[in-house]
């Protein structure tokens, strides 16, 4: 007997079975011992036990075994196996096994036991917003399989997350226990005991000689170096962010020394800093500064400018001999303002061109500094490539670009296109991102604007109950409209809706069946054609209000009065619903056109409009009204000026609105020979009625108005507080002071929802903290001149397809009955705070709480709400 076989029988023995197979004694189930010596066999078989769903040629393969490899039993290849499986992370267990061994070769069995799948995760201690922030962060998904790096992984970044938020001192702990009506799946807790904030209490700067401590932590009104690092308790930081995270005081050290640099400390250092829990809920920070001398420039010099001259360049760096070292001055004119040196050359094509500034000698406290310039060969613009845009036809896109193929690189251009399409309004104006990439090989740049979609198409269904009834709007606004798919012309057009030209089409319709009435139409295009930008607008539209019949004011007469008489004490005013009078109505229909183009001078925010418009009122016995039955008609044209300069439709940080219009009608009564002294002025005359539809048959007037805001943002920062001012004049005059217009007249006070009072074709000018037509109070009371004028203070909350912000204003503003008694300084004041929201589909929407601090007509303004639906100028 060989040697071999020999050692086959003692492991037989040990084994407990030995067969014979082929002449050749197989032995099963071998028990290997790692204490003797090794063995060498050819492997001839490889199983796996223990996983369901996955093939068996995918889980041998991770081992690094093959069929027909020679190993060592016990051996280093084995162990190898065994080290890979436990290094890919899938299994709780791993094993390999010897099933046989016959003759020289032997059969091994892996045996694997998978790790457990997530079943159910519990976020406990949180709000809904956090637990949703912890499910995109930690990465633990239901059904996934759960690791101890997972959760190690999680545990460091639900840390992180909370340290970031400023709850340094949050416990997390991530249990995991078995799922009992689910074979092999487990239930995680995630408990989270967020503990206190923690805010700064106190911070103790020290070795501060030169700069005032005030320079360093700010105060109410001015901005210090730390910019979000603020001691709680302190007036000056009410408005401030008090909380402290590690990330925030590691930003603030780099503050500090920008902040010395700017006052010319050019060596600042920070020597050492530390930060201790003082409570469970502050922290103090001590901060030790190396001050260094103050340096003042000596000397600049330009070197390798050939496009500019030394002598222009230096005007537009707006820094000179002994000037203080200001660092960041310097980095602000040399790049980042409008008006700096490096846009001078990257507006002009120079888009290759660099400066480096360099210390070129250091004397006592003065430096001379050389501006390095590589002016390198303008580029002009290769491809533009448009990624994210799948609703608009291209050309609809690209015809609001200001960089086209072949043109010269400008950064200027880059931006303002930047700006034409946030004001599309199709795109979200937070995520547009043109990405300008080089190309040094042939010295042209290839543009990408990155876009994100967004629907601001509009529908709207409301029902709402009244003293008339139910009342019913339907409204349907297509922002992307295509006239010319609609009829069928545009050979693009593959889809059933009519849309892709960025056109809008509205359609709306308002009643409760009897009392009131109103249906509109709308269609508008900035490009006409296709081909330049000419703005063209057409509408109709039509209302019908009725009024209630005279019963309902006599029973509601003698309602009170029986109240009155046995007790009751209050009045009682009934329903309209069943006093629906026909034969008392107002009727309005209205027909315009409109053109305007855009203008290249004074610049091309710019344009200048038209807009041809009929109304014809109808009336019967319309008591509300200086004419109670005729028909009036309205011709006028409106020119107007507009500048729009903003960078946002829904939240503006920068730029301006401005428009100035006047609207003219045909001066009828210079040419019709009518005595309007006499006319309709003695209201018991039989005729007065007959006359007053003489009066107003056709309307005359002349009406002027001014409106203005600017926005400015008070960081640089996407989040930040804006500033916005507001400021609107209107007069509205007569040709002939006895024919003076009934219409057209400003309605004044509330909510100022754009747009005219139904039915009364007054123009609807707002002031919060009154109530709606306050200053107007009827049409004995018209406006005929108004101003208005309002500081807000905004901050959003959210910016995006969904647009929160909050907002704070003071307001003033007034009206006059007479333009000859128009009055700036005669203002009933205001104050209030307010949101707004703008929602996909629905559009803006918002309330306004508002005190009015005067008295109107004998009645004070004091607390008001107001709700605003609709975008405000």
């Amino acid at each position: 007997m060989t040697k071999i076989n020999k050692v086959l029988m003692l492991l037989a023995l040990t084994s407990g079975m030995t067969l014979t197979v082929s002449g050749q004694e197989k032995i099963v189930n071998p028990d290997i011992t790692y204490s003797g010596n090794p063995h060498t066999y050819k492997l001839a078989g490889l199983a796996v036990s223990g996983i369901d769903g996955y093939e068996d040629y995918v889980l041998t393969g991770i081992s690094g075994l093959s069929i027909g490899q020679e190993l060592e039993v016990p051996g280093t290849a084995i162990t190898d196996a065994v080290k890979r499986y436990w290094k890919h992370g899938l299994f709780s267990d791993v094993s390999i096994s010897a099933d046989s061994i016959v003759g020289d070769k032997i059969y091994l069995r892996i045996n694997l036991l998978p790790r457990p799948r997530i079943s159910t995760i519990n976020y406990n201690g949180l709000k809904k917003s956090e637990r949703d922030d912890m499910e995109k962060k930690l990465g633990l998904l239901k059904g996934g399989q759960i690791t101890p790096n997972m959760i190690s992984r999680a545990k460091i970044l639900a840390k992180k997350y909370f340290d970031d938020k400023g709850y340094k001192n949050a416990e997390i702990n991530i249990l995991q226990r078995d799922d009992v009506a689910n074979k092999n799946q487990v239930i995680l807790d995630i408990d989270v005991d967020k503990k206190e904030k923690l805010k700064v209490r106190n911070i103790i700067i020290e070795g501060n000689e030169q700069l005032p401590i005030k320079k360093i932590k700010g105060s109410f009104f001015s901005k210090g170096a730390f910019a979000k690092t603020h001691e709680v308790g302190k007036l000056g930081n009410l408005l401030k962010s008090k909380k402290f995270t590690p990330e925030r005081w590691t930003e603030d050290k780099k503050n500090l020394i920008t902040k010395y640099n700017e006052f010319g400390f050019r060596d600042a250092t920070i020597l050492k800093d530390s930060v201790w829990n003082v409570d469970p809920k502050h922290v103090d920070i001590y901060v030790k500064v190396n001050e260094g001398k103050k340096y003042y420039i000596r000397n600049i010099s330009w070197v390798g400018n050939t496009v500019y001259s030394t002598d222009y360049l230096s005007r537009l760096l707006g820094m000179k001999k002994g000037d203080v070292y200001n660092q960041t001055y310097l980095s602000k004119r040399l790049s980042q303002d409008e008006d700096a040196v490096g846009n001078e050359y990257w507006n002009n094509g120079y888009l290759f061109y660099r400066l480096e500034p360099t210390e070129v000698n250091i004397v006592g406290d003065s430096i001379d500094l050389e501006m390095r310039i590589t002016e390198g060969q303008q580029a002009h613009i290769n491809r533009v490539k448009i990624n994210g845009n799948d609703r608009l036809y291209e050309n609809v896109v690209r015809r609001e670009l200001r960089t086209k193929p072949g043109d010269l690189f400008s950064k200027e251009a880059l931006q303002r296109s930047a700006r034409e399409l946030a004001s599309m309004g199709y795109f979200d104006p937070e995520a547009i991102n043109p990405v300008p990439e080089p190309n040094y090989e042939d010295g042209t740049v290839d543009i990408n604007y990155n876009l994100k979609q967004k629907s601001n198409d509009q529908v709207e269904l409301s029902l709402g109950w009244g003293q008339t009834g139910v009342i019913g709007r339907v409204g349907l606004k297509l922002t992307n409209f295509s006239m010319a798919n609609l009829l069928r012309r545009n050979r693009e057009h593959r889809g059933i809706m009519p849309i892709g030209d960025g056109e809008t089409l509205s359609l709306g319709a308002q009643t409760n069946g009897t009392y009131y009435q109103s249906y509109n139409v709308q269609y508008s295009t900035n490009w006409l054609g296709g081909k330049r930008p000419i703005q063209f607008n057409v509408g109709v539209s039509y209302s019908k209000q009725t009024d209630v019949s005279s019963n309902y004011y006599n029973q509601s007469l003698l309602n009170n009065y029986n109240n009155y008489r046995y007790g009751y004490g209050n009045y009682n005013y009934n329903s309209y619903e069943n006093y629906y009078d026909p034969d008392k109505y107002i009727k309005l229909l209205s027909v315009y056109a409109g053109w305007g183009k855009r203008l290249s001078w004074p610049d091309d925010y710019f344009t200048l409009s038209l807009q041809l418009q009929y109304q014809r009122y109808m009336l019967r016995n319309w008591r509300y009204f200086l004419m109670p039955t005729g028909t009036s008609n309205n011709l006028n044209l409106t020119v107007a000026l507009n500048r729009t300069s903003t960078d946002n439709q829904l939240f503006p940080r920068r730029g301006s609105e401005f428009s100035a219009s006047l609207t003219i009608t045909p001066p009828w009564s210079k040419w019709d020979g009518k005595d309007y002294a006499h006319l309709a002025t003695n209201p018991n005359s039989p005729n007065y009625s007959k006359e007053q539809q003489e009066k107003y048959h056709w309307i005359e007037y002349h009406k002027w108005k001014f409106k203005a805001r600017t926005f400015t943002a008070l960081s640089s920062s996407q989040k930040c507080f804006v500033l916005v001012t507001r400021v609107e004049l209107g007069l509205l005059g007569s040709y002939n002071r006895n024919k003076k217009s009934p219409f057209e007249t400003f309605y004044m006070g509330g909510d100022g929802m754009s747009g005219y009072s139904s039915g009364y074709a007054e123009e609807t000018i707002g002031l919060r903290g009154y109530e709606n037509g306050a200053l107007t109070p009827s049409y004995e009371v018209q406006g005929y001149a108004y101003d208005r004028f309002s500081l807000e203070l905004r901050y959003p909350f959210l910016l995006g397809n969904t647009t929160i912000y909050g907002l704070g204003f003071v307001e003033a503003g007034n009206a006059w009955s007479e333009t000859s008694k128009f009055n700036p300084f005669d203002m009933k004041r205001s104050a209030g705070l307010g949101v707004r929201i703008f929602l996909p589909m629905v559009g803006m929407m918002g309330i306004d709480w508002a005190y009015g601090f005067d008295t109107v007509f004998g009645k004070k303004g004091g607390s008001q709400f107001h709700f605003i639906l609709g975008q405000e100028f």
